[in-house]
Order: structure tokens, then C-alpha cells, then sequence
């Protein structure tokens, strides 16, 4: 009989799982959360906290360091003000604050009574807002947790401002109370944002799958200051969106509790971001719905976050299972998890009708100009890049980086893995096997595995990835060589070739123009000073020029505003020396600067140069056709 390892691994999981929220642990009370909004003006919520059957001994109460769907630290404790520890009855406890997240409370008689205030003025994916137009809350952002406690349920009521007209949208379970709900767990708590707000509403309803009888709602909370009508557009944009991407796998994800939630600020004061969750995702953004460039950024974001249902909600790497909310969460899978969605956002709005195939090809025209000519591929794979997140993803430092020259975004590296491996799939098979079967593979062998509800029962690793593109392509050298060279390695596939057979031409956009490099400038201080580090393999880089610089002259003309470097280049042409007097701390120095010609990359269909062929217009038709 051959024993089924993946079998064994759902096994044990759901074993410990269960071993840790024991016969007696069900019994237990749940911890009840109460928010409130007493000077929303000020952006402060009060926080009321009850942990019940609490052991004897210290209970150490957390404020989360990070967020699922983050992975670097960002610190949430600082936001947290006059924490007021007691028995329950009103008797101070005995508090010890042993690090900036925890606070250790003993004394007490089973159990413990935390409040406190947590400011939050932030609108994103990331933080809490509150004002008096709403309340904007991600849980690890606001609510603390106690060690000891993760399998517990959790009840969680929400007492809206007097005479607000607030309602509230979550993927927290429902009770009898239209205020109050529950997680069953920490890990399904900490990964459902909430919205309160007097927000519209719109829903739809499909199938989970062909036959199956079983229907998923889907809720759009949209606070926004727009019309009915945009809200009614939106919704039906995103209706096609969650079609086009059900239609990769073959099936919706089983919701808990049969629903997903978008929950929408499109606020002058937002931010623009998105962040994906269990059954839910976040969607903010400063603009209008009726800006054409502001609704196609709304999408693509909605197309991301929503792939992500499938891919690192469920298809998730064993790095980020169990997320850890008290340090970074560091994966060499982002290529796949962060970078893949990116790929299946464009390809979506396309198979979807909502982008054009020239904004198609613009968007991976720009993630394959950065892939193949940022220095960053020398120094390190996409994997590296990958495990590289806790530093760069939205994290501020006082000392500044090189990461222009050292780091490639996993995001778009993955991507251009993602049209690499599609069209390489799809060419040698003649278009019987795409990135597609290898998705729905990922997901029938992980992402649809059973398990309590938020936890990931049978995580992936690189080396099952390794061998799922084995199975799928039928060809174990191909997928070997495919790891090694492109994921692990630093090289990049022969994207021209591979473009080519579909009807698209990679190639240089600015042949025969001068080219001298990025050179990021700013005049705040009354002069022009280099902002950024030059990149290597340039010629600014070359000449010896670098942050900090402040340029005095390009080719004797003084530089007054960015536009002065492009018109001094438009009277030179590839080849030709330009002096540039810079001052460098404090001295005057002349450099030489010999312009090249513009390597720059661009993506565009065949027939701005030649006719298609009737093999390329078919394989970019089953390329990038719906598939509804």
C-alpha cells in the first residue's frame, strides 16, 4: 500500500490542533471583546477585554508586532495608551511589562479584565482608522491576545457612536446581535478586518462549483463619497473578476460561513492599498470610482487581493503557517505567493475584458524591463528576494539602503517567473498544459485541504513546488532546469522568443536615443541634488556619480529642474561624452558621463509591425481569452 505523506501531514496537523483546545478546553469561557468609539473626532478606541478560566500564574497579554498578509514588524504596542489591568470586580492587578507588546498579569482570581485606548488614523490595509465618518479596523492593529488562549473562541461586540448610522461588515460569524460576533480561534480572529461605517452595500451569489449545490455570497461594504451608479459598476466589475479567477481552479474556496466580504474606503484621505484575508480582503483608495485611471487601479487591486483566496490564504507556504505575530514572518515563497497574484491580476482584467491589450502589455512590459535589467539579479535569486520582505516591504529605516542595486521586487520578479513558465509551459505542450493546470494542481494537493477553521491543514515548500511543475508538465528535467535556472538560479527565461510565438514583441523602446541612466534629482534644498543611488550598469553609475551628489551642470548647462538633464540628452546621441560638475561634500569635482543607447524594454502586440500569423493569434487567443 502506498502511504500518502500529504495525508499524514493533514493528520497531524488537525491532531495538534485539537490536542491543544483539549475536552476541557471547550468548556472555557470565550474572550469577549467590547470596541467602542467615545471621541471618534480624535481618532482613539476603547478597547474592553475579559479573559475568563484564566490558570493560575501570569497571563501574559500581547499586542501584535505583525500582520497576516505583512511580513515585516510594525510595532502595533505604540499606538496603545493607558492599559488598566484589574480582577474583573475592579481590583488592580500586579503588572509587569517584560517587552513593548506584553504585559504579564498576576494576582488575579481566573480572571482577567484589560481597557485600554489604541489610536488609529491611518486608512489602509494595515492599521486602524477612526474618525467620525467611520472605524477602519485590522485586528492585529487593535486588539491584544494572550498567550495560552489561541484556541479559544472569541466574541466580539461593537457599541456604535449615539446617533451614528453605522452598520458593520466583517467575515466574523453573526450572532442574534447585529453587533456582535465571533472567531473561533486567534488565527481566524486576527485575520478578519472590520468595517463601521454608514457604508452601501451590494451583493452577489455563485455557484462553488458546477453541480455542487452549494452557492457563496459575496458582500461589497463600500464607504466611498460616490454615486448608486458607481457602486452598482463596481460591483458588476467585480462579479467578473471573482468568475474569471474561479475559473483557473475550477471552483470557489468553501467559505466559512458561506460568504466573502470586500470591504471598500475610497476616501480623499485614504491611502491607496489592498490586503487580502481568509474570507475577506481590504480595498482603500484617495480616489473617485469615476476617474477612469482610479477605477482601473481599484480593479487591478480588486483582482489581486481576491486571487490571493486561493493563492497564500489556502495555497500557502509551510514558512507562513502558523503566522507569527510576534516577530517577521520571513518566506522564500513570495515569488509564488506575492508574485504569481501579481501575473493572474493583469492576465485576470484582461480574460475579464476590463483592460485592454495594450494596458496588458504595458504591465508586463514593465515588470520584464525591471526583471531583466535590474542589477539586482545579481545578487541573489527570487527566492533571496523573497526572504528579503521583513526589510523592504513598508519598512522605515533611518539609515539608508542600496536596495535600488541589491534587491529585485519579489513581486515583479515572480511575475515575470509566472509569464515565463506559462508561455514556456504552453508552447512546448502546443497548449495542453498552462500556468493554469499548474495552479488548480497546487490547490487540489493543498489549498483545498480540510481544516479547523483560518488554519492552513497541509502548507507547501519550494521542494513540493519543485515537484508539482514535475507532475503537471509530465517532464521532471524541464521542471528541474526551470527551479535551478529561473526560481533558485538568477537567470531569466528568452522572454522575446517565448512572446514572440504568441503574437508579441518584446524590444527596445528608445533605440538610437541617449541614455545615461536613472538620475533622480530633487531641488528642495535650492539645488539638484542626486536623491537615490545610481544604478550599477549605467553610465551615471560608470562616471563615478551617487547619492548626495549635487549636480552643478550637465555639458556646461545648469540643471534647474529635471527636465534640464532630458533636454541637454536630446541634443547628443549614443556615444557622445558629457562633463558634469558636481559638488561633493563640499568640493567641486568634473566628471565624464558617455551616454548609451536607451536600453529600455517594452512590450507591444505584433501588428504595430507585421501582420500575425494564424499560430500566433491562437496561442495568444488560448493565452488570454476568458475562460469562463
Amino acid at each position: 500500500m502506498r502511504i500518502d505523506h500529504r495525508l499524514l501531514t493533514i493528520a497531524y496537523r488537525l491532531t495538534v490542533f485539537f490536542l491543544s483546545v483539549s475536552a476541557p478546553a471547550f468548556a472555557q469561557a470565550p474572550i469577549r471583546y467590547r470596541l467602542s468609539f467615545p471621541e471618534p473626532e480624535h481618532h482613539w478606541m476603547h478597547v474592553d477585554v475579559r479573559f475568563a478560566d484564566v490558570p493560575a500564574g501570569a497571563l501574559q497579554i500581547h499586542m501584535s508586532r505583525s500582520s497576516p498578509g505583512h511580513y515585516a514588524l510594525y510595532e502595533f504596542a505604540k499606538n496603545v495608551y493607558d492599559v488598566r489591568i484589574d480582577d474583573g470586580d475592579g481590583r488592580p492587578l500586579t503588572v509587569e511589562q517584560p517587552t513593548t507588546n506584553e504585559w504579564d498579569a498576576t494576582g488575579h482570581s481566573g480572571t482577567v479584565h484589560v481597557q485600554y485606548r489604541v489610536f488609529g488614523n491611518q486608512v489602509d490595509g494595515t492599521f486602524l482608522a477612526v474618525d467620525t465618518t467611520h472605524a477602519h479596523i485590522n485586528i492585529p492593529a487593535a486588539l491584544m491576545w494572550a498567550k495560552g488562549f489561541e484556541a479559544r473562541p472569541a466574541r466580539v461586540t461593537i457599541d456604535l457612536p449615539a446617533q451614528s448610522n453605522w452598520k458593520v461588515a466583517t467575515q466574523l460569524h453573526p450572532t442574534a446581535d447585529p453587533h456582535t460576533f465571533t472567531a473561533p480561534n486567534l488565527e481566524y480572529l486576527i485575520d478578519s478586518p472590520i468595517e463601521v461605517s454608514n457604508f452601501a452595500l451590494r451583493t452577489f451569489q455563485l455557484d462553488q462549483r458546477a453541480g455542487s449545490g452549494a452557492r457563496e455570497t459575496f458582500r461589497i461594504a463600500l464607504h466611498h463619497g460616490g454615486s448608486e451608479r458607481e457602486a452598482d459598476r463596481l460591483a458588476a466589475d467585480v462579479e467578473r473578476i471573482v468568475r474569471e479567477e474561479s475559473a483557473v481552479f475550477g471552483e470557489l474556496p468553501a467559505y466559512e460561513g458561506g460568504a466573502y466580504a470586500f470591504l471598500a474606503d475610497f476616501l480623499p484621505y485614504a491611502l491607496r492599498d489592498g490586503m487580502e484575508h481568509r474570507n475577506s480582503t481590504t480595498l482603500t483608495a484617495f480616489g473617485a470610482l469615476a476617474a477612469s485611471d482610479e477605477r482601473l487601479d481599484i480593479i487591478s487591486t480588486v483582482a489581486h487581493e481576491f486571487f490571493h483566496s486561493w493563492n497564500v490564504e489556502r495555497i500557502r507556504p509551510r514558512s507562513l503557517e502558523p503566522f507569527d505575530l510576534d516577530d517577521a514572518n520571513i518566506s522564500g515563497e513570495l515569488w509564488l505567493a506575492e508574485g504569481f497574484t501579481t501575473y493572474y491580476e493583469a492576465l485576470t482584467l484582461q480574460r475579464a475584458g476590463l483592460a485592454s491589450l495594450a494596458e496588458t502589455a504595458d504591465t508586463l512590459g514593465l515588470a520584464l524591463d525591471t526583471v531583466i535589467r535590474s542589477p539586482g539579479r545579481k545578487h541573489g535569486s527570487a527566492v533571496d528576494m523573497s526572504r528579503m520582505a521583513p526589510f523592504v516591504e513598508a519598512a522605515a529605516w533611518g539609515d539608508p539602503t542600496n536596495f535600488d542595486n541589491s534587491y529585485v521586487s519579489y513581486y515583479t520578479w515572480g511575475c515575470a517567473i509566472a509569464l515565463g513558465l506559462d508561455l514556456s509551459l504552453r508552447t512546448r505542450s502546443d497548449g495542453k498544459i498552462t500556468l493554469d493546470h499548474y495552479m488548480r494542481a497546487l490547490w487540489q494537493d493543498y489549498g483545498r485541504a480540510p481544516g479547523p477553521e483560518g488554519v492552513v491543514a497541509l502548507p507547501y515548500t519550494l521542494q513540493d513546488l519543485r515537484g508539482r511543475l514535475s507532475d503537471v508538465s509530465g517532464d521532471s528535467a524541464f521542471a528541474n532546469e526551470f527551479f535551478d535556472k529561473y526560481i533558485e538560479g538568477r537567470d531569466v527565461v528568452d522572454y522575446e522568443a517565448l512572446l514572440g510565438k504568441a503574437g508579441m514583441l518584446l524590444r527596445r523602446g528608445g533605440q538610437r536615443r541617449p541614455w545615461i541612466g536613472p538620475l533622480n534629482l530633487n531641488f528642495d534644498r535650492g539645488a539638484a541634488r542626486i536623491a537615490s543611488p545610481t544604478i550599477e550598469d549605467t553610465p551615471v553609475y560608470a562616471a563615478g556619480l551617487d547619492e548626495d551628489d549635487e549636480v552643478l551642470s550637465i555639458d556646461g548647462q545648469a540643471i534647474a529642474a529635471q527636465g534640464r538633464v532630458d533636454e541637454v540628452l536630446r541634443r547628443h546621441v549614443p556615444g557622445d561624452k558629457l562633463r558634469v560638475a558636481i559638488r561633493r561634500r563640499g568640493l567641486v569635482r568634473n566628471l565624464i558621463v558617455t551616454t548609451a543607447e536607451d536600453p529600455t524594454l517594452e512590450l507591444v502586440p505584433a501588428e504595430v509591425s507585421r501582420p500575425l500569423t494564424a499560430a500566433e493569434r491562437r496561442l495568444r487567443d488560448e493565452w488570454l481569452s476568458s475562460k469562463q
